[in-house]
């Protein structure tokens, strides 16, 4: 499955990006814990040089922890700060440590020259992977608005955390064409593409198959699928003579139209949004 999203408001957000670059201390990326690798956008490293940066894992209640240590241990070594957190339940001086470490630099700077100067930091990251929700929760008020779905921040907000620390909460930023068919796969698998430009079905069916291959236990349990049901082998395979998991799930679940038909569409917005809110067990589909 090839998926290409980048509406025009991301162009505009780019360009204010840079255009806000120049005005901030440092930079806090965001990603997500359950895919930390396709949730980056590669263009930060370019946008972003010259800013110290730090990366925080969002969403780490719904990864496995030891894959979200491994992840960290693996941007460590390669020089980058990088620290877990839930933004929802996590404790605010977890990523404030970051940030601090982040923008340390600056801070001394302006003290070696007597000024108590406010540090301004940028979060970034791709659509929905809870930019919002992270300054919410470091502000301890709900100064940016959220939402679970792609798109809701526009324009950039600064909103001041701290007596001197102020972040800029900006819409999310996927790249202009994303080559990598498994990375845009797994991307629109949380949410980070509208849904209502793809096929669910197929993209439920695809989700499913790699679920299977990470936590078959925890999948044939919530979806009542059937020990003989589904697909074999890798992602390129063909289906079995079983019929898909998709189908599987609509059997387990009862999901049946009249005249016997499997509700498909039901089943497939069962399974994404089931995965999206970790009602499945932490998850990680992406090893370090």
């Amino acid at each position: 499955m090839q998926i290409q999203w980048y509406p025009g408001h991301m162009a505009k957000a780019r360009r204010q990006l840079i255009e806000q670059l120049r005005r901030v201390d440092a930079v806090v990326e965001l990603c997500d814990a359950r895919l930390p690798r396709s949730s980056r956008n590669p263009d930060l490293d370019a946008l972003c040089a010259g800013k110290r940066r730090a990366l925080v894992l969002n969403k780490s209640d719904l990864a496995d922890p030891a894959a979200t240590s491994a992840w960290i241990s693996k941007a460590q070594a390669g020089g980058v700060d990088a620290v877990a957190f839930d933004a929802l339940k996590g404790k605010a001086r977890e990523a404030l440590g970051a940030i601090e470490r982040a923008s340390s630099r600056a801070y001394e700077r302006a003290a070696a020259r007597g000024i108590n100067k406010t540090i301004r930091v940028m979060v970034v990251g791709v659509p929905n992977v809870g930019k919002s929700a992270f300054i919410n929760k470091l502000s301890g008020r709900a100064a940016a608005k959220t939402a679970d779905r792609p798109g809701v921040t526009r324009a950039a907000q600064w909103v001041r955390v701290a007596d001197r620390l102020e972040l800029l909460d900006t819409p999310g930023l996927l790249w202009p064409k994303i080559d990598d068919r498994e990375a845009s796969r797994r991307l629109a698998y949380l949410g980070t593409i509208r849904d209502e430009i793809l096929d669910q079905e197929s993209l439920a069916e695809d989700l499913l198959r790699e679920l299977m291959d990470v936590s078959p236990d925890a999948v044939r349990a919530r979806f009542r699928i059937a020990p003989d049901a589904g697909r074999e082998g890798n992602m390129d395979s063909e289906p079995s003579p079983r019929g898909s998991l998709l189908e599987a799930v609509c059997a387990g679940r009862g999901y049946i139209l009249s005249g016997g038909r499997l509700d498909t569409a039901r089943g497939a917005a069962a399974a994404l949004d089931e995965f999206r809110a970790g009602k499945l067990g932490r998850i990680t589909l992406e090893r370090a």
